[in-house]
Order: structure tokens, then C-alpha cells, then sequence
């Protein structure tokens, strides 16, 4: 099964080996970085080593990270999409083997509407295609715009938490709330 999302403005669609300059745009810089531990990338290697990643979380859970288009430019903009947090090594919160939604997307696309957009296409894909339970979120209480996506698309706010060091919010939405 290919991993394809339309929205009214995007097109979101699996990572490809063809996607590597894309992530190496996204992951190298650092206002996308700013609130993400600032670990950006530095290398193609790097860039190619997250698009393998994705593309493991597709064949292994049938989800992942989604590359996202401008329907009417065709421009990359970024990634948004779901993702399953596997073992103590992805623990985050206190919670293993757990799904999450995210976005990433660059600069030049922020405030344009498109992280909501396209996270709530993501949000219906999850519950209503992979029939998940619930679907958890989390950013960096300094990120007030990704805090405020988080609970504009609709996951509600259970508590800060620690983040290697930075203080988080975490978040939650079960498909039973899901579109109430």
C-alpha cells in the first residue's frame, strides 16, 4: 500500500530516496532546529539515513512521516504525518511503543496554515484508516506555535514533562474524542 494524503492545498505522499535534498534543506536548518534540541543535520549521509528511517516505519507499521507538496507550486514545504515510538529508546514522557503525530516544515512556509492542515488529514488517517485508540503529541513549551497547532487540530494538554533538559508539553487525543 503507497502512503497517500490529499488535503485541499497539499499533497502528502511517502518519502522517496529522490527526497534526500529535501531533507537535507529541512534538517540542516537551523530555525527548523530551534526547538527540536538543535541537532541539525550536516551531512547528506544524515539526510539519507532519515529518509531510510521513514521509509522502515512505512513497511514495518504501515505509517510515518509523510512528505508534503504545495498542490499549486509543487514546492516541498516539509513532512507531517505519524509516527510509532518503539521501545525504551523512543520513550518519551514515560510512554513507549506509542504513535505520534508531528510536523516539520520550512521556514518560508510557517504561519500559512499548512502544519494544521496537514496534521489533520494525518489525525483522520490514524484513526479512521489504522483504527488507532489515541495518538499523542509533544512540543517544547518554548514552541508556542507548534503548542498551539497541537490543540487548534485537537489533542488536549495532560502535563509538562522534561525533554533532555527543556521543558515539553504532551499531549492527547482519543478516538473517542476524536471529532467531538
Amino acid at each position: 500500500m503507497e502512503l497517500y494524503l490529499e488535503t485541499e492545498r497539499l499533497i502528502l505522499k511517502e518519502f522517496t530516496d529522490n527526497d534526500v535534498d529535501h531533507i537535507f534543506q529541512l534538517d540542516s536548518n537551523k530555525e527548523v532546529h530551534e526547538y527540536l534540541g538543535k541537532k541539525t543535520i550536516t551531512t547528506q549521509k544524515q539526510a539519507e539515513e532519515i529518509i531510510e528511517f521513514f521509509k522502515k516505519q512505512y513497511q514495518e507499521n504501515g505509517i510515518g512521516r509523510f512528505a508534503a507538496f504545495e498542490k499549486d507550486s509543487g514546492n516541498f514545504i516539509g513532512w507531517s504525518g505519524l509516527k510509532f515510538n518503539k521501545g525504551a529508546k523512543e520513550e518519551l514522557n514515560g510512554f513507549t511503543n506509542f504513535i505520534d503525530i508531528g510536523y516539520r516544515l520550512l521556514p518560508s512556509f510557517w504561519r500559512k496554515g499548512y502544519a494544521s492542515e496537514s496534521a489533520i488529514a494525518c489525525l483522520e488517517f490514524g484513526f479512521k484508516q489504522m483504527n488507532y485508540d489515541i495518538i499523542y503529541g509533544a512540543a517544547e513549551t518554548d514552541n508556542i506555535g507548534s503548542n498551539k497547532i497541537l490543540q487548534k487540530i485537537g489533542l488536549k494538554y495532560v502535563n509538562n514533562f522534561d525533554i533532555e533538559g527543556t521543558d515539553a508539553k504532551w499531549y492527547e487525543l482519543s478516538k473517542a474524542d476524536y471529532g467531538s
